[in-house]
């Protein structure tokens, strides 16, 4: 068995694992990276891109798919479908913290297809796409990862290992660790679409958070089609929630009347909050959905991961260049991701999900007036849009060391 060397070894080339290897390899890191998809999927996943990722994207040379193909969402709104009221946030208010003062909508997979194809630009990058990562062992000098590619199985050796293989991860079953949390009863749906959505709301914004106790939904712009996020009934099977009977109910409940909308996408979802017991175990870092995942509401997953990624890569290079302690930034790592994840990504993926689903049926009026008190407020609304936007999370992870 043949047996190749690299300072770096990246399992998973989505957006995390491969801003990761990116990060690296601009700092002349070694690094391989490791994917099962001979190319980027195409299936629709994350869209939504908040100011810090952004302002990291940017700053390694890969944000032009971003900036030429998405859409600028400055105003986001949470919508009470019952009662009409609309309150919109504005992140321009915010444009003396950062270069970005919006989120950008795009659909993950251009975005990513743009980071690998600068990753393979990079002179100490390797890529390997069309193989996967079988197994991974440690010692006290690195770590050797089997690698499988259609025709053989391959040793490579590397002194760090970074795990962004996903959310059914080999790297974090072959370390045995615990993901513990809970799945989310009900599935959820997304239909997306050519049809002009935003003829049926006054000044619909590019991101919306439509709550209702009977049916809530996130109606989301990316290039091209609207999407359209709702919880599922339990009662019914996944052929029935593709079904045209049902999406067209989904439309005519929307909308307010009938019509075969026509869809491009049809995709069911399991919500998930997990966090690993471990972000770190001896020289392997778990980024991403390898280690944490949530629901979708706020779009702090994907961008999450981003931040784990780029944390971990800046760890490494202070440890293979600058000669920094290992197992102290190793440990400084997972102190500053996991404590983020638990305090922010959960609480509050947690606490939309809540509300979306609550649809303020319990405590309207106290909820509308908290709403109403938050708009008037310019200090707590600056606060409330630096949370939403990440960067507080992230300011939270820098204070500690």
């Amino acid at each position: 068995m043949n047996t190749h060397q690299t300072e770096v070894l990246v399992a998973g080339l989505g957006p995390v694992g491969s801003t990761a290897a990116l990060s690296l390899a601009r700092q002349g890191i070694a690094v391989t990276a490791v994917e099962p998809l001979a190319n980027s999927a195409t299936d629709l996943r994350a869209s939504t891109y908040h100011a810090p990722t952004l302002e990291i994207l940017s700053d390694l040379g890969a944000a032009e798919t971003l900036f030429s193909q998405g859409l600028k969402a400055p105003i986001y709104q949470y919508r009470d479908r019952q009662t009409g009221e609309v309150f919109s946030f504005d992140m321009t208010e915010i444009a003396d913290r950062t270069r970005f003062p919006f989120r950008i909508q795009c659909e993950q997979h251009r975005v990513t297809a743009d980071i690998v194809a600068q990753l393979k630009k990079q002179p100490s990058a390797n890529v390997l796409q069309g193989q996967r990562v079988l197994f991974v062992e440690q010692d006290a000098e690195g770590v050797t990862a089997y690698v499988e590619s259609a025709n053989t199985v391959e040793r490579w050796r590397a002194r760090y290992l970074v795990a962004a293989d996903g959310a059914s991860s080999v790297v974090r079953k072959v370390l045995g660790l615990q993901f513990p949390g809970f799945t989310y009863d009900e599935k959820f749906v997304c239909f997306s679409t050519e049809y002009p959505i935003e003829e049926a709301f006054e000044d619909l914004s590019y991101v919306n958070y439509i709550s209702d106790p009977q049916e809530w939904m996130v109606v989301l712009r990316v290039p091209g089609l609207w999407r359209i996020l709702v919880p599922a009934p339990t009662d019914l099977t996944d052929e029935q929630l593709v079904s045209d009977d049902y999406k067209n109910g989904v439309f005519r409940r929307m909308l307010g009347h009938d019509g075969d909308i026509v869809t491009r996408h049809r995709t069911i979802y399991r919500a998930h909050q997990r966090v690993c017991e471990r972000f770190a175990v001896g020289n392997i870092l778990l980024v991403g959905d390898s280690a944490h995942l949530n629901s979708p509401m706020g779009g702090f997953g994907m961008n999450s991961g981003i931040h784990d990624a780029i944390n971990a890569s800046e760890k490494l290079v202070r440890v293979l260049r600058h000669g920094a302690d290992a197992a102290q930034q190793i440990a400084l790592y997972e102190r500053q991701r996991k404590t983020v994840t638990h305090d922010f990504v959960q609480a509050q993926t947690i606490e939309n999900t809540r509300l979306m689903r609550d649809g303020w049926a319990n405590a309207r009026a106290q909820r509308s007036e908290a709403m109403n008190k938050l708009m008037n407020d310019s200090a707590a609304r600056r606060t409330y849009l630096l949370k939403q936007s990440m960067f507080t999370s992230l300011e939270q992870a820098a204070a500690m060391v």
